[in-house]
């Protein structure tokens, strides 16, 4: 069992604030239905689906519009590369002009008027911020504009290394020639976006602001890696929107730097100073955003880099920091999570640093970098709203698809600066991919979700140790349950909670699970009852997921169910008791009072009127509904004094209780028997002339002593017969022991102990 597992259950004063224990903000409890107490995740009204819809329409708008800004402008369908030298390539073009010329280097490209433009490798990077040297990227502006204003004329002409040129008529690209890179960009773009204000709808905080502010930062990122992703040359068009493509993405990792610190500050609670600190991130970000923008200072690329590297940093101390003032679940995650995110960050500034000394690999090292970039942080940020939720394939592939895209990226890395051949350079980047892979998932998944208690084997266990405990002690539902669920889910705490619910709940993002107990009133049934809250499974190692919940649903049903059919098979015993005991009383009771009268002698006579008195005793207590313990003592007493009054013995009787508690039949039964049984040796057997009867119930422990001033010594020699042995076998069947010893002077005394006499009936 979990060490944390011991904690006792708390009092109702020390209720936590479970909004506090997780992102409640984006993530957070589900509603719940008061008519039938079920739990409902977060959903949007009536009016909220209309705002939604309303603001993702405006998204699809803004995504359709530049759709076709870009599909409007001209190109010339071919696909080129770079070679070793720096040179242009023509790669591949379905054109029957150019169909000739695959694999020569393009020396010149000219309009039809006499403006000339002589490219280099520097033509194919499309992303400025991506290029590491400030000279190479103001080359590659001057030839981006010199190429959109070429185009712009509707002829250019191509000129070749061998000599060939050919005169190409230029084109809208068109939406068939967006490539389908853009439309898998824009639409997770658009996702990122839908789900960035679902969120803000659902719980409109200033927490949740921030959620969208990084979802809204993470789509502009998208947009700027699909435009610039669109196959041929002519990918950006001339002016303004050179500069956009260079400061646009400087903007926005600013933003999400900043916005990502505050969030770290306040999620999963609120750290010491977070209101200062924030701000104080905030102008950073600003500040150095500025400060690029109007001074342009040199090695504005490692800028860019050191700022962002330095963000992530902050927030994976920021989370730690969470953690270590309490031991959290989504804490840690987070944690995890910033700490992959630098990860990927590293791997792609070293991977695009390296490979701007390669001319060949530069552009396309950029290309690769920035979908790192831009994928990694963005399938988290889709999947944390639903890391206590979503189905093991979700998680699995939001990390998969963030391992191959970082396994791309560092193939054309090893490829360039280890001079491996294609096959080389991949297998070593698949092995990499797989070892970050796994990384992530042991970091994320297993640790942060999974659960390594809950295993077939141990569950089932635990669940038919469970079981068997609540048949011999039904009364202690409630306790057996709750420990069940500790040694389950190793919660740091189990806490009652004032909600009635029918069906177990994730709360705080998965920092919590409820768990109605039902079944554990005296009356089965489906209604809500008492709740527990569990919070921080496994000591605040990882996250409770929907898979705790339908696991903790079915454990209490499973119980439930074991309850039910314990008190259904005792009203069968019940009604089976009070028919033995009526046909008892109306048949062989008769039939003893008939030979009463009928005695030849008054010792046959007085024989059967004691025996019809033991009879009637027996079927009182059959007969009976409930037996207390000290209404049950008063009659072994009555009877015991008459008994021992007839035979002229003397009893010395003694009984101490701090409580009074019901007995079961099977208790009730079994020191009845035993009392007689005992009480009957002493009279036979040892011929003693004093009895005494010592009955004590301190907390859960039930202690008898019959003690004798007979004949009787020795008892370790004794022959156990029927009456010894049912005395072992009757006093066993309720949990507890018997040891017979010597008495001093004389005698014989019989000690019982029943160590949870008590518990097993509250």
């Amino acid at each position: 069992m979990n060490k944390s597992g011991a904690a006792a259950i708390s009092s109702p004063t020390r209720r936590p604030q479970v909004e506090q224990l997780g992102p409640d903000s984006a993530f957070g409890p589900g509603t719940l239905d008061r008519r039938r107490g079920r739990a409902r995740r977060p959903h949007l009204s009536q009016p909220q689906r209309r705002t939604w819809a309303a603001l993702l329409g405006l998204v699809c708008l803004g995504l359709a519009l530049l759709a076709r800004q870009l599909a409007a402008m001209p190109w010339i369908d071919a696909q080129w590369r770079a070679d070793a030298r720096g040179a242009v390539v023509l790669e591949s073009s379905p054109l029957p002009a150019l169909a000739g010329l695959k694999g020569q280097a393009l020396t010149a490209v000219s309009a039809l008027h006499g403006e000339r433009l002589a490219p280099d490798a520097l033509l194919l990077h499309t992303l400025p911020r991506w290029q590491v040297d400030d000279a190479h990227r103001q080359t590659q502006a001057r030839q981006q504009a010199a190429l959109a204003a070429l185009f712009s004329h509707g002829s250019v002409r191509l000129d070749f290394a061998d000599g060939s040129a050919v005169t190409l008529a230029t084109a809208p690209r068109g939406v068939a020639g967006l490539g389908l890179a853009f439309w898998l960009l824009t639409g997770l773009a658009g996702a990122l976006m839908g789900l960035g204000l679902s969120v803000l709808l659902v719980r409109p905080q200033a927490r949740n602001v921030l959620y969208l502010l990084m979802a809204t930062g993470q789509a502009g990122q998208l947009l700027f890696l699909a435009r610039a992703s669109l196959p041929g040359l002519g990918a950006l068009p001339p002016g303004g929107p050179l500069a956009l493509a260079l400061w646009g993405p400087l903007a926005l990792d600013a933003l999400i730097a900043a916005a990502a610190v505050q969030a770290l500050l306040l999620h999963p609670r609120r750290q010491p100073g977070a209101g200062l600190l924030a701000t104080a991130a905030w102008a950073a970000a600003l500040g150095w955003f500025s400060l690029a923008w109007l001074a342009s200072p040199p090695g504005l690329w490692w800028w860019a880099q050191t700022m962002a590297l330095a963000a992530a940093g902050a927030g994976w101390w920021l989370a730690g920091r969470s953690q270590r003032t309490e031991p959290n679940p989504y804490a840690a995650l987070l944690q995890r999570m910033t700490a992959l995110v630098g990860l990927a960050m590293g791997v792609v500034t070293v991977l695009v640093a390296t490979a701007s000394l390669w001319p060949d690999t530069a552009g396309a090292a950029a290309t690769l970098g920035a979908w790192v970039w831009s994928l990694v942080p963005s399938t988290l940020l889709l999947l944390a709203p639903f890391i206590s939720r979503s189905r093991q394939v979700l998680r699995e592939a939001a990390l998969l698809a963030g391992a191959v895209a970082i396994a791309a990226a560092a193939q054309l890395l090893f490829a360039a600066s280890l001079s491996l051949g294609r096959v080389g350079a991949w297998v070593l980047a698949a092995g990499l991919g797989a070892a970050l892979y796994l990384l992530a998932r042991r970091l994320t998944i297993k640790q942060g979700t999974g659960n390594p208690l809950l295993d077939a084997e141990r569950t089932f266990e635990q669940l038919y140790r469970a079981a068997r405990d609540l048949q011999a002690q039904p009364g202690r539902h409630r306790q057996l349950l709750t420990q069940l669920l500790r040694d389950l889910f190793g919660p740091r705490e189990v806490l009652p909670a004032r909600r009635d619910l029918v069906q177990a709940r994730v709360v705080g993002g998965g920092a919590a699970l409820e768990v109605p107990l039902r079944g554990s009133s005296r009356h089965v049934s489906d209604e809500p009852g008492p709740t527990l809250l569990l919070r921080l499974a496994d000591g605040g190692q990882r996250l409770f997921t929907e898979d705790d919940a339908r696991l903790a649903d079915r454990v209490v049903e499973r119980l439930r169910r074991a309850v039910a059919y314990d008190r259904a098979v005792e009203r069968g015993r019940s009604e089976e008791r009070q028919r033995i005991a009526q046909d008892l009383h109306d048949d062989i009771g008769a039939r003893l009072l008939t030979l009463m009268y009928q005695a030849q002698t008054p010792a046959m006579e007085e024989y059967i009127r004691l025996t019809i008195k033991d009879l009637k005793t027996l079927t009182r207590g059959l007969a009976a509904g409930e037996h207390r313990l000290s209404h049950a003592v008063g009659e072994w007493k009555a009877d015991l004094t008459q008994r021992l009054a007839d035979a002229q013995v003397q009893l010395m009787w003694t009984f101490t209780h701090d409580r009074d508690v019901p007995l079961s039949m099977a208790q009730w039964s079994a020191l009845t028997r035993v009392l007689r049984e005992l009480v009957s040796n002493a009279l036979q057997h040892a011929r003693a002339t004093r009895v005494g009867i010592q009955i004590s119930l301190d907390g859960p422990v039930l202690r008898l002593r019959v003690s004798d001033d007979g004949c009787g010594r020795a008892p370790e020699t004794w022959a156990h017969g029927l009456g010894l042995g049912g005395v072992r076998k009757r006093i066993k069947l309720i949990g507890g022991e018997v040891a017979w010893h010597e008495n001093a002077p004389l005698g014989i005394v019989c000690e019982l102990t029943v160590a949870d006499f008590a518990q097993q009936v509250d």
